[in-house]
């Protein structure tokens, strides 16, 4: 069986001045996140404010440890960049719950 480990990352960019400098600061972040954790990463609400985002990172994996782990540490890497003005939700779900 399978699992997926969801983190939604609420970014408040507090320094940021438009649009065009939040993609500016948001696709290191996104990229980071693919090549470090290989995880599928999306902007997923807050496209139109220039100091808000809303991202979703998704981990898959065979066993929940390893994977629930891996979403801690995603979670650590994001803190580390932005360490005031960063929030989120995590979530666990196995393929079986998803499937049914």
């Amino acid at each position: 069986m399978g699992y997926v480990c969801l983190l939604e990352i609420h970014l408040h960019l507090a320094d940021n001045a438009s649009l065009k400098g939040k993609r500016k600061e948001l696709l290191p972040l996104k990229a980071q996140l693919r090549r470090r954790f290989g995880a599928s990463v999306a902007e997923t609400d807050h496209h139109e404010l220039w100091q808000r985002a809303t991202v979703l990172a998704v981990l898959a994996g065979r066993e929940a440890a390893s994977v629930d782990e891996a979403g801690r540490e995603m979670r650590r890497y994001v803190e580390s960049q932005y360490p005031d003005g960063v929030s989120f939700e995590q979530g666990l779900v196995s393929a079986e719950e998803v499937l049914t």
